[in-house]
């Protein structure tokens, strides 16, 4: 809650005790909150009772005793004090922060972030044609399958199909046109999975450049980088914990985070990051369910471009001290950080600490 909300707040209860005769006073146009003085506690105040006591014929503190229970009902305040002759101290409640929320729960789950039941229960036989990318593609589904609660199994064409219980479906991608075990094991399987089963394959010595124009590349390195800015900030004594990633605020000690003299750290655009991440169970389960790992493969890059302009103020510039905010935005690169190397593993891809 703002300081202007809350003096909107404190004007709806004042009305309210006058329409309910409560108060016979004439409701201000406005009122002032502001920090509390000595004695006071919360994060705001206000003296609107001590104004509107000579008009009321009440003493002040009669007068905010009044207006309490209003004030505690209201959405967003936790508590309401009388202190000193009659001044309102408010301690306002923690609003929700579905970013915090989400960060603390991919911490919680690990990698299994995004795994759940959809497909409890279902048994798929994937039949697919002696080809490379055929193999590759099937192997990946059976991992996201299972991600899901399901389960899947493997066999060829030709021949009869043996399948007792559960679902036979053919996956037939476009094959590679060509061998791509050149590339290596992870490129190879990145080039095979990444487009959707209906494009061909590019098999081609891009999968290998380290530069921002391969997906690969990226989805990688953004990996790399997380793990690299945790091990900067245990150097500099600090660890990941979820909180708000405002650079302004203070750190546990009351000193400011951040000092006048330091460089501005780039600005924090928490919806860029929240919705690649939220939306990743459900495109896990998509996956699964679509048997369909070029989504994920695709989601990925999706999340390695938004958390990597991100991660350039994630630890303290030049002379800032690490803050509490800094430690929001190390938990939140980390929630990044787990959600790739979750989706590579299920794509039978290795996410490297260093690159």
């Amino acid at each position: 809650m703002t300081p202007v909300e809350l003096s909107r707040t404190v004007l709806h209860a004042v009305r309210c005790a006058v329409d309910e005769g409560q108060l016979n006073v004439a409701v201000p146009e406005r009122v002032v909150v502001s920090e509390p003085g000595a004695g006071g506690c919360g994060e705001y105040a206000t003296n609107v009772a001590l104004q509107l006591a000579r008009a009321a014929g009440k003493p002040p503190r009669t007068v905010a005793e009044i207006l309490r229970p209003r004030l505690i009902a209201a959405d967003g305040i936790e508590d309401v004090v009388v202190t000193g002759p009659g001044f309102l101290n408010f301690r306002l409640g923690q609003e929700a922060d579905p970013l915090q929320d989400l960060v603390r729960e991919i911490r919680a789950q690990g990698q299994r972030y995004g795994h759940g039941d959809a497909l409890a229960g279902q048994v798929l036989a994937l039949r697919v044609p002696y080809e490379v990318r055929a193999e590759v593609v099937a192997d990946a589904v059976v991992r996201i399958v299972a991600s899901q609660g399901g389960r899947a199994t493997v066999q060829h064409h030709g021949g009869r199909a043996a399948v007792e219980h559960g679902e036979l479906v053919d996956l037939r991608p476009v094959p590679a046109p060509e061998d791509p075990a050149p590339l290596g094991p992870d490129a190879a399987r990145w080039a095979l999975l990444h487009p959707a089963p209906h494009d061909r394959p590019r098999i081609t010595a891009d999968h290998l450049v380290q530069r921002e124009g391969n997906p690969l590349f990226r989805v990688r390195y953004a990996h790399a980088r997380v793990r690299s800015l945790g091990r900067g900030a245990a150097r500099l004594g600090f660890a990941a914990e979820p909180g708000p990633l405002d650079s302004a605020e203070a750190d546990t000690a009351g000193t400011p985070a951040f000092q006048a003299h330091a460089p501005q750290a780039p600005a924090v655009h928490a919806p860029a990051l929240h919705t690649p991440l939220s939306d990743y169970p459900r495109i896990l389960t998509a996956a699964a369910t679509h048997r369909a790992p070029d989504r994920l493969a695709r989601h990925l890059v999706t999340v390695a471009d938004a958390v990597l302009p991100f991660l350039t103020c994630v630890l303290p510039i030049g002379e800032e001290k690490p803050s509490a905010a800094h430690r929001a935005r190390l938990a939140l690169a980390e929630a990044a950080g787990t959600v790739l190397a979750g989706g590579l593993s299920l794509l039978g891809i290795d996410a490297p600490e260093h690159l």
